[in-house]
C-alpha cells in the first residue's frame, strides 16, 4: 500500500463533509444523502482530472477533502447548469 488511503467509513464521512461544504458554497441543498453521494463522486472525477493533469494532492485526510470539494463543486456547478 502506497501513500493514504482512506477507508470506506472514513471516504463516506470525509466525502460527506465535502459534499456539504460544495453544497453551501454553490447554494443547493440536496440533502445529507445526496452530499454524500456528490462528495463521494466529486472526489473520484476530481482525482480523474487532476492526474490527467499530473497534479497529485498529497496527504492525509485533508488533502482527500480538498480534492472532494473541487470534484464536488464541479459536479454542481454542472447541475446549475443543467438545471436552467
Amino acid at each position: 500500500m502506497t501513500g493514504f488511503e482512506l477507508g470506506w467509513f472514513m471516504t463516506i464521512i470525509v466525502g460527506g463533509l465535502a459534499g456539504w461544504l460544495a453544497g453551501k458554497l454553490m447554494d443547493m441543498r440536496f440533502g445529507i444523502f445526496m452530499n454524500i453521494i456528490i462528495g463521494i463522486v466529486g472526489a473520484a472525477l476530481a482525482s480523474a482530472i487532476f492526474r490527467r493533469f499530473g497534479i497529485f494532492v498529497e496527504g492525509d485526510w485533508l488533502g482527500y477533502l480538498i480534492t472532494s470539494f473541487v470534484g464536488a463543486s464541479l459536479l454542481l456547478f454542472v447541475a446549475k447548469l443543467v438545471r436552467r
